[in-house]
């Protein structure tokens, strides 16, 4: 029986259910309030700490961190902060984190049934790829290869819009192909250039073009035929090869004309290096059944074609 209004450190591990040991620990911690000590100097506590203590013990079953519980329990004690708040934030952080740590362990389950199911003279050869990607994996040297690449000076906002374009996020629950197209990707970006200007000539500044004017055009017109693509319409004349026309055209301060347009289509030269990249945000961002989901290396081919189908009948 308790005879008083506190008890002692076992009694009140006794009352909660729990370990002297674990009172003992988030009382150390100024987690647990004593309302005093016995006259031997023993610690006492009140109904409140019992209270305190399975809100802390309720806490840990979600796995917060003893520092997140002490943000918790010192909202808790201030008027103007109350509970709920603190424990809102709290959580979301939490689901953050699990959510990253989930993201990462469905990463490496692909990566893991990928070299599983591959053959096996290629295994060690596809384990160096995938080993070299993070999970959850980075983007940052795709961005990188893709500032490089495009010209300099461009607005920041049109930098923005071309690098989110150019840059595929990796899916949340990637199938292997992904997770090895994702790790081609990031070889290729990766690897070894020749240090020379791989841009295609129409897009170097040096050519006489306004960058920015192009690459807003450029834009606007790879959405148009991305409409197209998904609508499964071969190439063609209309809207979105006259906006894309007229990018280069306006860029250069030139009028759209037939004239023009068959001196567009003979410098639109087959790039296989941004080819590859393409093909490889195609694999990665297509779902794993159905058609491949349109890219901006698959839209400019799609209006490239377009272009030469339009001068074949201007010639015709």
């Amino acid at each position: 029986m308790f005879t008083d209004d506190t008890w002692s450190i076992g009694e009140l591990a006794e009352r909660a259910g729990t370990t002297v040991k674990t009172v003992r620990f988030y009382s150390d911690r100024g987690l647990l309030p004593e309302a005093g000590r016995s006259t031997g100097g023993h610690r006492r506590y009140g109904p409140e700490a019992l209270d305190r203590l399975r809100l802390i013990r309720s806490l840990r079953t979600l796995d917060l961190p003893v520092p997140d519980v002490g943000r918790v329990l010192g909202r808790e004690d201030d008027a103007d902060n109350p509970l709920d708040g603190a424990l809102e934030d709290v959580i979301a952080e939490r689901l953050r984190e699990i959510g990253s740590r989930m993201a990462a362990l469905r990463w490496r389950e692909a990566a893991l049934q990928l070299l599983r199911d591959c053959p096996a003279e290629e295994r060690a050869d596809r384990l160096l790829l995938i080993g070299s990607v993070s999970a959850p994996p980075s983007t940052s040297s795709l961005v990188r290869f893709w500032r490089a690449w495009i010209p300099p000076r461009l607005p920041a906002r049109l930098t923005s819009a071309i690098i989110d374009q150019a840059v595929p996020q990796p899916p949340e629950d990637p199938t292997p192909a992904q997770v090895l197209a994702f790790a081609r990707l990031h070889a290729f970006v990766s690897g070894d250039c020749d240090g020379t200007d791989n841009r295609p000539a129409v897009h170097r500044p040096e050519e006489g073009y306004r960058p920015a004017v192009l690459y807003d055009g450029l834009i606007e017109a790879y959405a148009l035929a991305s409409a197209e693509l998904r609508a499964g319409r071969p190439a063609r004349p209309g809207e979105a090869l006259d906006c894309f026309v007229s990018a280069y055209a306006h860029a250069r301060g030139t009028p759209d004309s037939p004239a023009f347009r068959r001196l567009l289509g003979g410098q639109l030269a087959a790039d296989p290096r941004i080819d590859h990249y393409w093909g490889l945000v195609a694999e990665l961002i297509s779902p794993p059944s159905g058609p491949p989901e349109p890219t901006a290396g698959s839209a400019h081919a799609w209006l490239s074609a377009a272009l030469d189908a339009d001068t074949a009948r201007e010639a015709a």
